[in-house]
């Protein structure tokens, strides 16, 4: 039996007043999940905690079965990874926000207004080095980049990702100087290194025509780099190794094509798709219907949930929900194929950020319950109970023999 993976980033909320006390999943019009819901179980995911609220990353590792605790590198690389950027021994990358700071930087808006044109700001910023070392930066999508320290000699240590981020997850407050984790030489020389081109970045970034101008509109300007995730690329497991199927990944967001690629996932390329609400749901559940003809295991990620929910717009999440399930009418009745729908983590809509609720989930294909509407509160009564995401793996691989 092959198997259908469709992760909708953030989908589990809490209930809110506005939605009749329902949450966007409660209250959006879901015919086609209900379908998968009663001709399979349901339950709920325990998210993979480290950190006090559970992240994208770490969350998706957890989903495939693979142990943050060992196997984690932090953001950067596999944002690198999936922004196309081949990592060298020696390199640190790191995740990248476009902000919007004040001039005692207390940070305003930690995505500068969810800035996309940000090609001119890269341009701008290309060439800097320090000490030795390059400082590489490359559009992600959005607001996103990613970042590289590189050593001017190749595989040689001098660089370390055991530093802190210097993105304070909070507006109101100063960013965070980068400190090193440990006391080791290259720890403290990245910090180092890594402050002072942030400070020059900054310089450059709130003098760019780009923000002028969008000051001039009325518009925050991206006049600051909030960094977080450093981290080094190192070999882990493959997926095929690790269970005997040759998967693909369908994903708008570099994060997941990045985590895809590390694990040794083929990336299936669709046009129109990216992080947004206007990403194109239709191709990518059409690629994911043709990539079973080709592969055993498809892992197809679908984001804009999440960022509408870190927006506080709940209405807007709602509506996503369902354009999402629209598109889901073509695959209601494959044969030998299990399909699984989940999130990778919860986010709140009225807290506008990641939350420690469990996350919905429907396995479509295998056993069956009685529940038949696909939602938080019936998942509590599913037949698949609650599960730890680390074990999530192990349970779909159970239902596909």
């Amino acid at each position: 039996m092959k198997i259908l993976l469709i992760v909708i980033d953030g989908l589990g909320d809490r209930p809110i007043s506005q939605l009749r006390n329902k949450t966007p999943l409660e209250a959006a019009k879901t015919p086609n999940l209900d379908f998968l819901t009663k001709n399979g179980i349901c339950g709920l995911v325990e998210p993979y905690l480290i950190n006090e609220r559970p992240e994208s990353d770490i969350s998706h590792l957890a989903l495939f079965g693979y142990d943050p605790k060992i196997y984690y590198l932090g953001r950067g690389p596999y944002e690198a990874a999936g922004a196309g950027l081949k990592l060298r021994e020696g390199d640190v990358a790191l995740r990248v926000n476009f902000a919007t700071v004040s001039k005692n930087l207390k940070v305003i808006d930690r995505r500068a207004g969810r800035i996309e044109k940000t090609e001119p700001l890269i341009l701008a910023l290309k060439g800097l080095e320090i000490e030795g070392v390059k400082f590489l930066i490359k559009k992600s999508y959005g607001h996103r980049a990613v970042l590289i320290l590189r050593y001017s000699t190749p595989g040689v240590k001098y660089l370390s990702g055991k530093v802190l981020d210097g993105d304070p997850r909070r507006i109101g407050v100063k960013v965070k100087k980068i400190l090193p984790l440990d006391n080791s030489k290259v720890a403290k020389f990245t910090a180092k290194i890594l402050n002072e081109f942030l400070k020059k970045a900054h310089l450059i970034l709130k003098n760019h025509p780009l923000n002028k101008r969008r000051e001039a509109q009325g518009l925050l300007p991206a006049n600051y780099l909030l960094v977080r995730g450093a981290g080094e690329i190192r070999e882990i497991p493959k997926f095929k190794e690790k269970y005997g199927l040759r998967a693909g990944c369908i994903a708008g967001g570099a994060l997941y094509k990045g985590i895809g690629k590390i694990l040794g996932m083929d990336l299936l390329k669709v046009k129109g798709a990216n992080g947004f609400p206007n990403t194109n749901l239709r191709g990518k559940i059409l690629a994911a219907k043709n990539g079973l003809k080709k592969y055993n295991f498809i892992f197809c990620h679908i984001k804009a949930a999440d960022s509408l929910a870190e927006d506080g717009n709940f209405f807007g999440k709602k509506e996503f929900i369902e354009k999402i399930d629209k598109n889901l009418k073509s695959i209601l009745n494959l044969k030998d194929t299990l399909i699984i729908v989940t999130a990778d983590h919860s986010t709140c809509s009225l807290l506008r950020r990641h939350c420690r609720i469990s996350i919905p989930i429907l396995i479509s294909g295998a056993d069956k319950n009685t529940v038949e509407k696909f939602s938080e509160k019936n998942c509590r009564k599913g037949k698949l109970g609650k599960i730890k995401q680390i074990n999530l793996m192990t349970k779909i691989l159970k239902y596909a023999k």
